[in-house]
């Protein structure tokens, strides 16, 4: 597998670490692969998972943490329960929905993509990635808030044409 060239971190004069890269992560498939797919195929010596509470069940938080743990991850969670709080409340309260489905995580996102460019910013990291797929609005979601800042956007799995059955298959080899 060989990443896009418009895709690889940047090597301009700038302060962040050219071979550290933030991911959003969940400890789901996609972005389990992409811890190792982040240091083999784009070249980063170091991956910092961040995961965002933003008022989700706590079975999503061990999952990721023992995923994190298995992997050698370093490991950040962020407690943006009161962001997502202030920035959204009003919306939920007034059943923001479309076609019938809450607007919950949809709402969410932007609040998470800035917690994670955050932590980027603050371990200087030199680039941000997320395991969105492409078919849906989350990677656009995502992209908005970080493509607002100096670091590149990483998506490895859409980037690299992954499929759930491949992404398998890498996963049980390592």
């Amino acid at each position: 597998m060989t990443p896009p060239t418009d895709s690889a971190p940047s090597t301009d004069s700038t302060p962040q670490s050219t071979d550290r890269v933030a991911l959003a992560f969940s400890g789901g498939l996609d972005t389990t692969v992409c811890v190792p797919l982040l240091k083999e195929e784009y070249g980063f010596d170091e991956v910092i998972g961040v995961t965002v509470d933003v008022g989700q069940p706590d079975a999503e938080f061990a999952e990721a943490e023992e995923t994190a743990t298995a992997l050698g991850l370093d490991h950040h969670v962020v407690d943006a329960r009161e962001t997502f709080a202030e920035t959204c409340l009003d919306s939920v309260r007034a059943n923001a929905t479309y076609q019938g489905y809450p607007l919950g995580t949809a709402l969410a996102r932007p609040v998470i993509a800035q917690s994670i460019l955050d932590v980027a910013l603050a371990q200087n990291c030199a680039a941000l990635a997320h395991g969105c797929t492409g078919k849906g609005n989350d990677q656009l979601r995502f992209e908005t808030v970080w493509r607002g800042s100096d670091l590149d956007v990483i998506a490895p799995v859409r980037e690299l044409g992954l499929t759930r059955e491949v992404e398998q298959e890498y996963a049980a080899e390592r």
